[in-house]
Order: C-alpha cells, then structure tokens, then sequence
C-alpha cells in the first residue's frame, strides 16, 4: 500500500474532505496532504532497504481546529507516522485558518 493510500485511509472518517495535494470544494474545514521528502534511509549491499516518507498535512478552516486537530494526531500515529513539526499559520487572502503537521514514516 503506498504511503498516500495509508494517509486517506487513516483519515477516511473524519467527516471532511480529505485531498492529495488540491482541493477545490467549498466545504470547510478540509484537508489536503503531499510528501514533500522521500528518501533512502537504509541501505544494505548498495540496495535501498527502508525509504522515509514525509508527509505534510495542511488543515484549513474558517474557525477553531483544536479538537480536529487532535483526532488527526491520533489517527495518524495509529498508523504508523511519526511527529516531526506543528505550525499555525493564518492566510489573510482567504481569512483561514491552516495549521500544517509534518509527519514520517519509513517503508521497506
């Protein structure tokens, strides 16, 4: 399963929508999501045997996301991804709310 399968299916029953990369609905809160590193991290005899994966996710909303938020978490490590990074941020262009969560996982 690759790591986008397993991040849409941890995050299949939040009740929002949940994107790879874009999302170009009108419901709010959404979620889109990307790999912004995939990289060897363990080698052996010249062959890669574990690739890193991290994966940003990025919530928008128009008001207070601190209990999604959590459930995200939650769900995410449920599935095996580590915590790297928490940041909020607020987009002035279009008065939302985004809170980014970098996480990583290794496959091999």
């Amino acid at each position: 399963m690759s790591v986008n399968a397993r991040v849409m299916e941890a995050l299949s029953d939040l009740g929002i929508p949940v994107r790879f990369q874009h999302y170009s609905g009108q419901e709010k809160p959404y979620l889109t999501f990307f790999n912004y590193l995939e990289s060897g991290e363990l080698y052996a005899d010249d062959d890669e045997m574990i690739t890193g994966y991290y994966t940003q996710l990025d919530l928008w909303s128009e008001s207070d996301y601190i209990d999604l938020v959590s459930l995200i978490h939650q769900r995410m490590i449920e599935a095996g991804f580590l915590r790297r990074s928490f940041s909020d941020l607020y987009e002035q262009n279009t008065n939302l709310h985004h809170k980014v969560m970098r996480y990583f996982k290794e496959v091999g």
